[in-house]
């Protein structure tokens, strides 16, 4: 669906969904008839495009060129939404196609960027730090009910009022460039 968005196409065919009951709780996917073979029934989705994505990367220059993560869906995201925020570990004199470190997204797929060391916690952004898996496992086991999920939230996310408070709780705040 984020894949159509971003070719600016109205819809993609899925295969794979027919006979299941997901069409009992989503509005966004239907069955047609294969335009090309009258003996089948195909799944079609209709296109998504996010109003807005933010995205984390590895680094980007002052124009918005930037270098992402090579894991992931991020191009294809950022090419469907109407506005892309950018936050990157570093700010560099320049970003280049080619590139080795990541995947390219070029200024022209860029709304802004904003410069947030360790910014992908508690994930992991290689080579610049791996995934915090203490802190992945609290979330996992905090996501099963409201309550503890807020009670989260609340702990770990609405009680820091700027990200060096945040990079503080976790001790990585004197690793961060400033």
């Amino acid at each position: 669906m984020i894949q159509a968005g971003s070719m600016g196409v109205p819809f993609v065919p899925i295969r794979g969904l027919a006979g299941t009951d997901v069409f009992k709780r989503r509005d966004d996917m239907m069955i047609v008839a294969n335009p090309f073979d009258a003996d089948e029934d195909i799944v079609i989705a209709r296109a998504e495009n996010p109003d807005v994505a933010i995205l984390h990367g590895l680094k980007a220059d002052r124009e918005g060129n930037a270098i992402l993560r090579r894991h992931g869906e991020d191009l294809v995201v950022a090419q469907a939404s109407r506005k892309v925020i950018l936050t990157v570990e570093e700010i560099v004199d320049k970003v280049s196609p080619d590139d080795p470190d990541g995947t390219y997204i070029s200024t022209i797929n860029v709304t802004a960027v904003s410069h947030a060391p360790f910014g992908a916690h508690p994930t992991g952004c290689p080579p610049h730090y791996e995934i915090d898996k203490r802190q992945i496992k609290e979330y996992l086991e905090c996501s099963g009910n409201d309550e503890a999920f807020q009670a989260y939230l609340d702990k770990y996310v609405h009680s820091h009022k700027t990200h060096e408070e945040y990079l503080e709780r976790f001790g990585v705040a004197s690793a961060a460039p400033r």
